[in-house]
Formats: structure tokens, C-alpha cells, sequence
């Protein structure tokens, strides 16, 4: 399975930069994308057999297509596909401004979804591939602070996981990577502060936007190790839905899986007696 085919959006730094050196090292073909591929020329100089740097906006839906052909075209196929691309921001939600709310979602989730959606006549027609999706431990729990950010990961998760249930028959698996605090530009460049800052926010905000800038540079978090870990969970057979990354990730979670649990037993009653009194208890969906 080494001479698959990976093709990562967001490869110029980061988790993207780190999945592509690692697939590449292993044998595998790689399609790199970024905004500006030129930061990816020493990675296609270093495999020039093996990978390619295309340019891509995930906002782009024309670019989204071309990149996707033009990986095709090189190596006939996309075995695992990785929506990386995306950015961090901090404020209140009442804090954002209409047009950075629309560009959160605009990267963070319809990017992502484009290239789904535009990926899957592919992976359908070649009877199977590996869709991972790059969330955020934001993505499972929503921050104060951070609430925008999560919001699109939120999104992109449950897109993640119905994508898993609709398309398990045609071959084609889906998982979800939630990492914690890793030592990329998350903190620093790559994070967008919301335009209207409000002072009744303050005490909320500026103690996690604080805590971001000291500790760039300082997580616990190897992306390296973490690429590797993703390359890993790729070669199995029965990949998982959610994979968390960081044992700040895991503790958060489970935390967060102890609060339902919790609200569930506490308001059990409650939900159950909404029903009609006569109404038969049918699963969602089926």
C-alpha cells in the first residue's frame, strides 16, 4: 500500500506540510496543494517522481476541480484524500464582522465540502479511497473565545460523519482527526482576531488569546508524530470514525462525554415524556 496516492490540501506548513514528507518518505504519491505552491518546490524537487504542488484556493471551486483532475492525470487515482486547509480565529461570536463569519465557514467548511463533493465521482468510480478530514478538538467541544472556529468544525464533523454512513457500501471510509495544542501557526500567523472587539468580552477572550500567544512555539504537540500517527490510522482496515490527537485532545474529550452523559441522565424523564402517549418509539433515520 505504499505507492498509494494522498492528495492534502493546506500542505504548505503544519499538519499538511508534515502528512505530505511522511507519505512521500514512505513511497506514496502525493499531491500537495497550497495557495501559493511555490513554499512546496524543495518537497517536489526533493520526490520529483512522486509529488506534485498544485496551487489551491479551497474557496476556489474552479481551482478545487483542477487540482483534483490534475491529480488524476498524474497518478490515475486519489487513494486518501485530506481536507488540512484552514485557520483559527478568536473573539465572542457577537465580536466577528459579517464578512469574517462568511470567510470562516468559506475555508474552514465549504472548502472542505467542495472538495468532497468534488472528489467523490472518482473514489466512487474507482471503488473506494480514505476521506480525512483535519478538525480540532474545537470541533468536538466549543471554547468560549473560540466559538466561530469551532462552529466550522462542528459543521465539518457531522458532514464527516454522515459522509462515513453514506458511503461505507461504495468502499469509500471517513475519519475525522482531532488534535490538541501541536506546534504549528495555528497560534501565531495563521490566527485572525475578531474585528469588533467588545470590552464586556474581555475577561472571556482575552485570557485564551493570551494563553494562545504564550504558548506558540511551546505545545506539547509534535506535528511530525502526529503526521505519522494519521499515515498510520490510514493502513488499516477498519479505520475509526474520530481519531483524537494530543492527550489534552482526549482529556477535553472525555470531559466533554462525561457533561452529556450527565445531562442525559439528569434530564432523562423529561425528554422521554414529550411523546404522544399512543406514539410508537422508532430510531432517527431508520
Amino acid at each position: 500500500m505504499s505507492d498509494r496516492v494522498w492528495f492534502i490540501t493546506g500542505a504548505s506548513t503544519g499538519f499538511g506540510r508534515e502528512m505530505a514528507q511522511v507519505a512521500l518518505e514512505r513511497g506514496a504519491k502525493v499531491v500537495a496543494t497550497a495557495r501559493k505552491p511555490e513554499a512546496l518546490a524543495d518537497l517536489a524537487a526533493e520526490f520529483p517522481d512522486a509529488a506534485r504542488a498544485v496551487r489551491l484556493d479551497v474557496t476556489n471551486p474552479a481551482e478545487v476541480r483542477a487540482a483534483l483532475q490534475e491529480a488524476v492525470d498524474a497518478f490515475g487515482r486519489i487513494d486518501v484524500l485530506v481536507n488540512n486547509a484552514g485557520y483559527g480565529t478568536i473573539g465572542a461570536l457577537e465580536e466577528f464582522s459579517d464578512e469574517q463569519v462568511r470567510r470562516q465557514f468559506e475555508t474552514n467548511f465549504f472548502g472542505a465540502l467542495d472538495v468532497i463533493r468534488a472528489a467523490m465521482p472518482q473514489l466512487r468510480a474507482q471503488g473506494g479511497g480514505h476521506v480525512v478530514n483535519v478538525t480540532s478538538i474545537g470541533g468536538f467541544v466549543g471554547f468560549p473565545g473560540s466559538g466561530l472556529y469551532c462552529a466550522s468544525k462542528f459543521a465539518l464533523e457531522a458532514a464527516t460523519e454522515a459522509l462515513a454512513a453514506e458511503a461505507k457500501h461504495l468502499g469509500i471510509k471517513a475519519t475525522i482527526v482531532a488534535p490538541g495544542a501541536f506546534r504549528t501557526k495555528f497560534n501565531g500567523s495563521a490566527l485572525t482576531v475578531a474585528e469588533h472587539r467588545t470590552a464586556e468580552y474581555d475577561a472571556v477572550v482575552n485570557p485564551f488569546l493570551k494563553w494562545l500567544e504564550e504558548n506558540d512555539g511551546k505545545q506539547a504537540g509534535d506535528p511530525r508524530r502526529a503526521a505519522e500517527a494519521i499515515y498510520a490510522m490510514t493502513l488499516v482496515e477498519d479505520p475509526p470514525l474520530r481519531l483524537f490527537l494530543g492527550a489534552d485532545s482526549l482529556g477535553v474529550a472525555e470531559q466533554k462525554l462525561a457533561q452529556v452523559r450527565g445531562d442525559i441522565d439528569t434530564w432523562r424523564e423529561v425528554g422521554v415524556n414529550t411523546a404522544f402517549p399512543d406514539a410508537q418509539v422508532t430510531g432517527i433515520g431508520g
